[in-house]
């Protein structure tokens, strides 16, 4: 299991996230203002775990009534839910159920269309896949009562995009004329959806000055801005971050090296310039593509792999998910973690509900100052403060009582006596007028109490009245324990 730490999140603005796992799970993750105070949470789950239908590639018809999700799973099958409820619209079986590997034609692909879709046409949605050997289609499909008899276009388009190789990424632009599609072995190249036919392929890059050659190995890829198609990123299993321009050259523009572990994820902002990279090891940054400076990496390392990234399209939020079953919220301009969900389940892709509403109802301004009227009444009244004087004579006090419980211990402890008052002219026999037995008890003092030791107890303990010498050698040496029963019945004589 990987190591988690618990971070406290400002929490972040009202959305609505889905995520889809490698069980085949889809989770609906929302965040509202009133009611969590900006915190994320999951509140629904859709489907059954199944390792065998591990999500593959999805995409969402952002609409205001009705938008749909499609899924592509592992097992090859393809399914459109609705996007609010998780209701299946369609269900398209494998085509390759009977296949020993359904796995090698694996949809990797999928992109619902939005344009020639008005608000009205509910029923019906137009869809791209492609498939992991390069075969890739394009067809409208109508809703029925049930998934299973959906109606499809009989005009279905396809073409094959790879002759060899394995096709990894795909990306359609803004205005869904154009998809460019790269992998293992396929050098990126760009389509025009309208004809059906290849207008640009890349070009590897030269050898090194070591005479190196780098495989070609696109693992991600999208385009740059909106606007321009001419201009897209891509990702490599080298670590490397690429920028394409096909109006320039066919070889890449700008390469950009970033840490030591394959690109997993790229995805573009809403400025046209600024990108959002992920890798294998959980780094997430962001690169302004104009002059490829590295703008900062994201704080917090994720644990596991970075699968998807995703940038909302009205707040300046981006999520992230990967192997280490987090979905994390991240602030664009300050790149802080605004909140992070556990969902258990490694998760492969994420997406946004952009016309995701909170439900509650504004309080008006004369009610709202009657909350406050009651919630002031509730609360207890606080204690006054202390003034400054009295905490002052307090903090004297405490400052006394430990100057007193110092020289307590110093007192308790013999190696505090001060140095400079010991008396040389005091020797061993003679203790501020008791002798001491040195021709009997010689050898026993010598060899319990040094010399100096006996000094500093015959200067700490000076007895200024005759009558009370013997309780205060008394006491003073059952404190030290530094002479024997006899000695002191030898003193009280």
């Amino acid at each position: 299991m990987p190591r988690t730490t618990t971070l406290e999140t400002p929490g972040c603005p009202p959305l609505r996230a889905i995520t889809l796992d490698v069980l085949g799970l889809a989770k609906v993750v929302e965040s509202r203002d009133v009611q969590n105070g900006g915190a994320a949470k999951m509140v629904e789950r859709w489907g059954e775990p199944d390792s065998s239908k591990c999500v593959v590639a999805a995409s969402i018809l952002d609409r205001e009534s009705d938008p749909l999700l499609s899924i592509a799973r592992k097992c090859g099958s393809i399914e459109v839910v609705s996007a609010i409820n998780g209701d299946l619209r369609v269900h398209i079986p494998s085509p390759c159920e009977a296949a020993a590997s359904p796995e090698d034609e694996a949809i990797i692909g999928m992109h619902l269309f939005k344009r020639h879709q008005s608000e009205s046409s509910s029923r019906s949605c137009k869809l791209l896949t492609c498939t992991t050997k390069g075969h890739a289609s394009i067809g409208s499909l109508e809703f029925t009562e049930t998934p299973e008899e959906f109606i499809r276009d009989p005009l279905l388009t396809e073409w094959k995009v790879c002759g060899s190789g394995n096709i990894l990424c795909s990306k359609v632009d803004e205005n869904e004329n154009f998809a460019l599609y790269g992998g293992k072995g396929v050098e990126v190249n760009i389509w025009d959806l309208n004809n059906c036919a290849k207008i640009w392929t890349a070009k590897s890059p030269p050898k090194n000055s070591l005479g190196i050659f780098t495989p070609t190995w696109f693992t991600s890829a999208t385009f740059l801005s909106k606007d321009d198609h001419r201009k897209f990123v891509a990702g490599t299993n080298s670590h490397q971050v690429r920028l394409y321009d096909i109006s320039a050259q066919r070889r890449p523009v700008m390469s950009i090296d970033f840490r030591e572990t394959p690109i997993k994820a790229v995805a573009e902002d809403l400025d046209g310039h600024t990108i959002y990279i992920g890798n294998g090891s959980g780094d997430l940054a962001s690169i302004d593509m104009r002059t490829g400076k590295l703008l900062g990496c994201f704080i917090g390392k994720c644990s596991g792999s970075i699968r998807s990234i995703a940038r909302h399209p009205n707040f300046p939020v981006v999520a992230s998910c990967g192997l280490d079953s987090y979905l994390r919220i991240w602030d664009i301009q300050s790149r802080q973690l605004l909140s992070a969900v556990f969902l258990k389940q490694p998760l492969t892709n994420v997406v946004f509900d952009s016309h995701f509403r909170t439900e509650e109802i504004a309080v008006s301004a004369p009610e709202q100052q009657m909350v406050d009227i009651a919630e002031q009444e509730a609360i207890p009244a606080k204690r006054k403060k202390v003034s400054k004087e009295h905490s002052r004579s307090k903090k004297v006090k405490s400052k006394r009582s430990r100057k007193k419980f110092r020289r307590r211990r110093r007192l308790n402890n013999f190696d505090y006596l001060p140095k400079q008052t010991i008396l040389h002219n005091v020797s061993q026999k003679n203790i501020e007028g008791y002798l001491l037995p040195t021709q009997e008890f010689g050898n026993f003092f010598n060899g319990f109490l040094p010399k100096q030791e006996e000094r500093r107890l015959a200067l700490k303990y000076r007895f200024e009245k005759e009558n009370s010498r013997k309780s205060e050698l008394f006491s003073a040496l059952c404190l030290y324990g530094r002479l024997c029963i006899m000695d002191i019945i030898l003193q009280l004589y």
